[in-house]
């Protein structure tokens, strides 16, 4: 079986993708308003979908109890601390750049996706601020992750992992012992989620296929201005958050920006091609030190960091979320964009650092500002869209995540005055 399908496997899972999209797009575009072809491929494409909304509330709980559970009372000393603060200041500018950009360019404007009216996307009016700050604490936490109400199942996971924590660095042996049972069940799970993704990744390649096909058959060749329109915005944003955030962090510390960006290229390249800020945490060591970063530093804010800090992903929901909001015809209000920043902010600690997980945090996303991802809805059409091209859009925000965890230890190291200064002049 697995030579038969060789043909399909063995080729480079980004490459499919991409041929997918392709193809998907060019089909599309000669087939114009073709209704048999996108009535046999409707359910192609709505199989992806529900493939990776199966995924998404088991893959972001467990990996948020896990990294919330990873980190002992005993590092979250000052040093622990600055570098929990850094990283959840850094993440609220990543939003606020993503948002700007987002709104400043607005992608997707005037794109109006057609959808099946049949199975159109349901819109939830958007409550107020005080509502939405008072609704993350949940009255049933069991019920709303089995509901998928994203801002109350991201603040209970929270809690649970910091209170499973504390149970694994207890002195009672039984307290202790218990508590590590959880923590490796809940590994375990998150361990074996990780290999679900890749086996719903493997058919991206043909539900992209699929989506983009509707796309491009219903909307014609108008689609592709908003796609390159939505990539530019992306990476702009990406830029900035370089720029405004981690080069003028170091000018205030009276540190050059440009050793900075010099030093980090190496793993801000290695992050770019691998897409995964854990493979790339070798990388990201190597140049921490280079920058005279002490171990005792690195060593938490770095594995930490390729958990907990993702500005890049930050920056893509930001966009995305306008994007789609605007694909389909719902401009986003000052409630919604609140609650972007909140789910966005703490959801980026769930975010596992393996290629595709942005995808699916941006699921969790349009959830909390009632758009859902309903199989033959507009939404879901947009959603295919980004699909299409994420993994471009994924090279630039890893990358981005290891830049912004380099950054945080050396802020910290500055901090503790613990940094070689000698090495930003070698």
């Amino acid at each position: 079986m697995s030579k038969l399908f060789s043909w399909y496997f063995k080729p480079n899972l980004l490459l499919r993708i991409l041929i997918g999209l392709i193809l998907g797009s060019i089909c599309g575009i000669i087939f114009q308003n073709a209704q048999t072809a996108i009535s046999i491929l409707s359910p192609i494409g709505e199989l992806f979908i529900r493939l990776l909304k199966m995924i998404v509330i088991p893959v972001i709980a467990s990996t948020l109890i896990v990294g919330a559970s990873s980190i002992t009372p005993a590092q979250l000393g000052r040093i622990g601390i600055k570098t929990l603060i850094y990283y959840t200041i850094t993440s609220i500018f990543a939003i606020i750049i993503g948002l700007g950009v987002g709104k400043l360019f607005n992608p997707g404007l005037g794109l109006e996706l057609i959808a099946d009216t049949a199975s159109e996307g349901k819109t939830a009016e958007a409550p107020s601020m005080l509502q939405i700050l008072l609704e993350i604490v949940p009255t049933n936490p069991i019920g709303v992750i089995s509901s998928g109400q994203v801002l109350p199942m991201i603040f209970f996971c929270l809690i649970f992992g910091i209170a499973l924590a504390f149970g694994r660095d207890s002195d009672d042996e039984n307290v202790k012992k218990s508590s590590d049972t959880v923590f490796y069940f809940v590994d375990g799970v998150s361990q074996a989620m990780f290999k679900i993704v890749g086996w719903v990744m493997q058919y991206a390649p043909i539900g992209v296929f699929a989506l983009i096909f509707i796309v491009f058959s219903k909307n014609g060749a108008t689609a592709f201005g908003s796609l390159a329109s939505v990539t530019a915005t992306v990476y702009v944003g990406f830029i900035m958050q370089i720029l405004l955030v981690y080069c003028v962090i170091c000018a205030l510390m009276k540190l050059s920006p440009l050793v900075f960006l010099k030093k980090a290229r190496p793993a801000l390249i290695t992050g770019f091609v691998t897409r995964s800020s854990g493979a790339t945490l070798p990388v990201s060591i190597q140049s921490s030190q280079s920058m005279g970063v002490p171990k005792n530093i690195y060593s938490f804010g770095l594995p930490v960091g390729s958990t907990m800090n993702m500005d890049g992903t930050t920056v893509y929901l930001g966009v995305c979320a306008i994007f789609i909001a605007n694909a389909v015809g719902v401009p986003l209000d000052g409630s919604q964009m609140l609650t972007i920043t909140m789910t966005a902010v703490l959801g980026a600690i769930g975010t596992a650092g393996v290629p595709g997980a942005g995808a699916i945090m941006l699921l969790m996303v349009l959830e909390s500002i009632g758009l859902p991802v309903e199989a033959g809805s507009a939404v879901a059409i947009a959603y295919g869209m980004i699909l299409g091209i994420d993994a471009l859009l994924d090279m630039g925000r890893t990358a981005l995540n290891v830049g912004g965890d380099i950054a945080g230890v050396v802020t910290v190291a500055k901090q503790e005055n613990t940094l070689d200064k000698e090495a930003w002049d070698s």
